[in-house]
Parts: C-alpha cells; sequence; structure tokens
C-alpha cells in the first residue's frame, strides 16, 4: 500500500455535502484525516465534522477556521471545492435581436462563491500554514476555464481566476512550504450537472476520448494524491481530470 502521510491530518473540504466535494471528504475520512465539512446545507450523512459556512463570506469563514484550530489545532489540508452555477449567455440573440443578457446577480454570485470564496478560504488558512511551516492547498478549477464553454461566462471566468491565483499563491507561499495545486475537472457526473439535458450530456460525451463521464471519485483520487506526501515536490500545477477531452 502506497503511503500518503495523511493520516491524523487535518482537513479542510469546501463545498462538501455533494458531488466532488463529498466524494472527497470520504476520501480523506479513509485516510484517518481530521476532516472539516463546510458546506451551506448540511448533508444527511456527513463526511468529517459539519460546519455551515458561505465561503463568500470572509467574516464566515475566518470564524470557521478558527474553530478547526481551536478544535484541532491546526490545518494541514484545505481543498477549495464550493461552487455554483448560473449559465447564461453573456448576450442572446436571435433572429438578430437581443432576447436576454447575463444578469450582474448571476456574475457577481458565480464569481462571489467560486473565486472569492477561494480568496476567503486561502487568506485565513495560509496564516495557520505559514506559522506551522507546512501545508497543502488544492483547488478546484475546471476544463470549462482551459477551453471555454458557450452558457458560461461567469463560470468559466471563475475559474480562469481559480488557475492564475493557485499560480501565483505557489509562488507566494513556497516560502512557508506550502503546495498550492489546482484539479481542473471535466463533464463529471454530480448533482450540478443532472440539469444537463440529455442531448447536451451525449455531445459532451462524444467529446471525451475515454467515452464516459467522470465520476466524483476520480477526482477526490487526484486532489488526495496533490495533498499527500507523493506530491511534496509539485507546486503550481493545473491537473486536468476530464478523460481526454482538453489535451
Amino acid at each position: 500500500m502506497i503511503e500518503t502521510g495523511l493520516k491524523d491530518k487535518v482537513v479542510i473540504v469546501t463545498g462538501a455535502a455533494a458531488g466532488i466535494g463529498r466524494a472527497t471528504a470520504e476520501r480523506f475520512v479513509a485516510e484517518g484525516c481530521k476532516v472539516a465539512a463546510w458546506d451551506v446545507n448540511r448533508a444527511p450523512e456527513s463526511a468529517g465534522v459539519f460546519q455551515e459556512v458561505n465561503v463568500a463570506n470572509a467574516g464566515e469563514v475566518e470564524a470557521a477556521v478558527a474553530d478547526v484550530v481551536d478544535r484541532w489545532g491546526s490545518v494541514f489540508v484545505l481543498i477549495n471545492n464550493a461552487g455554483i452555477l448560473r449559465d447564461a449567455q453573456l448576450v442572446k440573440f436571435k433572429d438578430g435581436e437581443v432576447v436576454s443578457r447575463m444578469t450582474d446577480e448571476a456574475w457577481d454570485a458565480v464569481i462571489g462563491v467560486n473565486l472569492k470564496g477561494v480568496f476567503n478560504c486561502c487568506k485565513f488558512v495560509a496564516v495557520t500554514m505559514s506559522e506551522q511551516q507546512s501545508g497543502k492547498i488544492v483547488n478546484i478549477a475546471s476544463a470549462s476555464a482551459q477551453i471555454g464553454n458557450i452558457g458560461q461566462v461567469n463560470y468559466a471566468a471563475s475559474k480562469g481566476g481559480v488557475i492564475s491565483l493557485t499560480k501565483t499563491l505557489a509562488k507566494e507561499l513556497a516560502q512557508s512550504n506550502i503546495n498550492v495545486n489546482a484539479v481542473a475537472p471535466g463533464f463529471i457526473e454530480t448533482p450540478m450537472t443532472e440539469v444537463v439535458a440529455d442531448k447536451v450530456r451525449d455531445y459532451l460525451i462524444k467529446q471525451i476520448p475515454l467515452a464516459r463521464a467522470g465520476r466524483p471519485q476520480d477526482v477526490a483520487n487526484a486532489v488526495v494524491f496533490l495533498a499527500s506526501d507523493m506530491a511534496s515536490y509539485i507546486t503550481g500545477q493545473i491537473i486536468s481530470c476530464n478523460g481526454g477531452m482538453y489535451v
């Protein structure tokens, strides 16, 4: 068995109630970690110790980090997974006429959770990691940020920001022995993607060389690798987990 070095480590997973976040929290629990599972919604059976946290709210994040440190004494791993969709085209035309525009509310909501949420969590957790001179941060980006996706200008922009934030923080925090990386999933079967129409789903899967949608566990495995001792010399990297959709 490969030794990950994660046993008894304190881990925060945001967006842990469902999908990739839940699978990731479960994976860390299986590794013997102490897991703080953050979300705005409580799962029926939470993997780890549940905390209701809106990552877009800096005050809530600061208080939640303090609670984790009070409970367990440190934070060794931060997984920034919380994310939302508010899909719409920037401007939609029909017969040469404008029929709709993306609203400010849809833009602000997605940027607030998907990008500012990562900023908030990193800002407060980095202090604790710096004090202990060790830590791993793994951010969840998206293939949408790498290749673009019609109807997701807000989502793709937020995840593109996550990619740039990841690369910059990897350089800033290296002096504190903190590794910062990201995983960019492709089309993954989660509650968030259940609303995708069948014809769109079929089209997307045809673009995937491995000919299937990903599973949350596929992403969780990549995340745990980056958080483990096996990835101690990897930082500033964006690991694609997309079945070959974007090569």
